[in-house]
C-alpha cells in the first residue's frame, strides 16, 4: 500500500516556463530602472534571446542593447534573476490531487533540485509548506546531492516514516527523476508537461513504472492502493 507521494517541483507541480518569465519579467524592469530603457521592449527581446538559446541570455542581452558589462555585471543579474520572489502558481490539477490525497491520510512531500534560494522562493510563493509534510531542497544538502543521487530519498523515508517500496515518486525529467527505482524500490511516474526537459533522455534507460498525463490519474493505477 502507498503511504506516501513524493513530488519534483519544476514541471510536475508548476511551470517552469512561467518562473522562467517571472525572472525575466524582474530582470526587465531592473535594467529598466538602471539603464533608462523600456521594460517591456527588454522583456520581449529576453524571451527571444531564450528561444533562439539558454546561453548567456544575459550577456548577449547585454551585447544587442549596447551596454558594456563586466563579469561582475553577469553574476549580479543572476543573483536577482534566482532571488527575486516570483510570480507562479500550480498547475490546475495539483491542488484537487493534493486534497484528495490528504483525505485519504497519503503522507506528501517535494524532493526538488535547483539553486536553493530559488526553490526557497517558489516554494514560499506557493505556500508550499502549508501543504506538504516535507520539503527537501537538495541543494541545501549539496550540490553532490542533487538527483539521481538517493540521500534525498533515503532521508524522506525516515522523516515519513514509512518503506520504500510504500513511496512513489512523481517528476517529468527522464535525465533524473526516474533512476531512484534502480537503487530502492521505490515506484516512479512520470508526468507529461511538455516542460523544459521533456525531451532529455534517460539516465541508463532507467524509466518510469507508470506515465499520466494528469495528477489526477494516480487513482486509476490499480497496484498503488491509492
Amino acid at each position: 500500500m502507498i503511504k506516501a507521494i513524493i513530488f519534483d517541483l519544476d514541471d510536475t507541480l508548476t511551470s517552469e516556463k512561467k518562473y522562467i518569465e517571472s525572472g525575466y519579467s524582474h530582470i526587465a524592469m531592473f535594467l529598466s530602472n538602471r539603464y533608462n530603457k523600456d521594460a517591456t521592449e527588454l522583456y520581449e527581446l529576453l524571451i527571444e534571446l531564450f528561444r533562439n538559446s539558454p546561453r548567456d541570455v544575459f550577456n548577449r542581452l547585454l551585447d544587442t542593447i549596447g551596454i558594456r558589462y563586466t563579469q561582475k555585471n553577469i553574476i549580479e543579474l543572476v543573483e536577482e534573476y534566482r532571488n527575486h520572489l516570483p510570480n507562479i502558481k500550480y498547475y490546475s490539477d495539483v491542488l484537487p490531487c493534493v486534497e484528495l490525497l490528504k483525505k485519504k491520510k497519503v503522507k506528501l512531500g517535494i524532493i526538488t533540485d535547483g539553486y536553493a534560494n530559488s526553490q526557497r522562493k517558489k516554494l514560499n510563493s506557493l505556500n508550499a509548506i502549508e501543504l506538504f509534510d516535507e520539503i527537501i531542497v537538495t541543494d541545501e544538502l549539496g550540490r553532490e546531492y542533487w538527483k539521481p543521487h538517493p540521500k534525498a530519498f533515503e532521508i524522506m523515508k525516515e522523516k515519513m516514516n514509512v518503506e520504500f517500496n510504500e513511496m512513489v515518486y512523481i517528476g517529468d525529467n527522464p535525465e533524473k527523476d526516474f533512476y531512484i527505482s534502480n537503487i530502492h524500490p521505490i515506484k516512479t511516474i512520470r508526468i507529461n508537461r511538455n516542460g523544459v526537459h521533456s525531451n532529455k533522455s534517460y539516465l541508463d534507460n532507467i524509466q518510469e513504472k507508470y506515465s499520466i498525463n494528469d495528477l489526477n490519474e494516480i487513482f486509476n493505477i490499480s497496484d498503488n492502493s491509492i
